[in-house]
């Protein structure tokens, strides 16, 4: 008796196997027939094989999905070319487009803080993936998710959704009612800021009555060794309400001040406007305003600034050393809309 049920177990068995190599090979067959997929049996045989009139490839790296905001009305905002290059260094990414003005492109730009488009938004796996280990610079943290600083890849941006906003520890000039805002970032020791300085302060004194002109510290330190002192240096004589005056001299005399090693050339300047040089000092030594000039920098970029000067009049963006002329044109545009 013992040795029949031995025998009807080994039938079982036997039978059961067979039931499901022959539904493996109907799965294999009808997937085939149907064209509705390859087996995780095929798919292992081959690295690459073809379907649908693709060609599929097989990675080792992780599937790494992203959300691309854009603007469709918005020529300037496709992330075509973007997306092209990433997928050369990293191909396994996925893309979801989302529109701006969507519920889900809006509730991704208050969450993220985007201020332009394009903008790209990978989920949280992106870190372990060979491409971030070997580019980290190009993307800033923001919850489980990184977002990728498109223009330190050198792409323009396509689209402002918002504007650098004045506050009251900004130098000013001007009309603090005016319709037109003009907003200058800019590095003391650059010499484009320099040419594009004059043609300001040849602007400014046109429209003192029409337009808010507003200064922000952007000093490029890596190129520039002492603009970040410059930069503290001017806020020190705006303390004083003596910005402008400061800000001439340290442009007129950008290749003094420049191949100096201490701030001595910066204290000069301050005896010669007459300024109080103790307080005047005291706050330079003591960096008082580098809270303030770091603020401006992560302002910078967070709006995608590269570069020095970059000046905002109105919503439009100027790069450069603009002239006297096209920063008019620029302002008579701006207050005739």
């Amino acid at each position: 008796m013992e040795e029949k049920n031995k025998i009807k177990n080994l039938i079982s068995l036997a039978i059961l196997l067979f039931g499901l190599l022959l539904g493996s090979l109907f799965v294999d067959i009808g997937q085939i027939i149907k064209s509705s997929g390859y087996s995780q049996k095929n798919l292992n045989k081959s690295d690459i094989f073809e379907a649908n009139g693709k060609t599929w490839v097989a990675y080792e790296s992780l599937a790494v999905p992203i959300s691309v905001i854009t603007d469709d009305a918005c020529e300037a905002c496709d992330p075509g070319e973007i997306l092209a290059w990433l997928r050369r260094v990293s191909p396994t990414i996925s893309a979801e487009k989302i529109s701006f003005d969507s519920e889900q492109g809006k509730n991704l730009i208050s969450e993220f803080g985007i201020k332009t488009l394009p903008a790209f938004i990978f989920a949280k796996n992106l870190d372990q993936t060979e491409f971030y280990t070997e580019a980290q610079a190009l993307f800033y943290a923001k919850g489980d998710k990184y977002v990728l600083n498109v223009q330190a890849l050198g792409a323009p941006v396509g689209k402002y959704l918002e504007l650098p906003q004045i506050s009251s520890s900004d130098p000013t000039f001007g009309n603090k009612d005016a319709k037109v805002k003009v907003v200058i970032f800019s590095d003391f020791q650059c010499p484009y800021c320099k040419v594009f300085y004059k043609a300001l302060r040849d602007t400014m004194k046109n429209y003192q009555e029409k337009v808010l002109f507003s200064f922000k510290q952007f000093p490029l330190s890596e190129i520039h060794p002492q603009a970040s002192s410059a930069a503290l240096a001017s806020m020190c004589a705006q303390e004083q309400g003596k910005f402008w005056e400061y800000a001439d001299i340290l442009y007129t005399k950008q290749s003094q001040w420049g191949e100096a090693k201490d701030n001595a050339s910066f204290k000069s300047y301050a005896k010669t406007l007459r300024l109080n040089t103790n307080d005047f000092n005291g706050c330079l030594d003591n960096k008082k305003y580098q809270d303030k000039i770091n603020a401006d920098v992560s302002d910078a970029q967070n709006f995608g600034i590269t570069g020095t000067p970059t000046i905002f009049v109105g919503d439009k963006v100027e790069t450069g050393a603009l002239s006297a002329e096209d920063l008019k044109k620029d302002i008579e545009d701006q207050l005739v809309k």
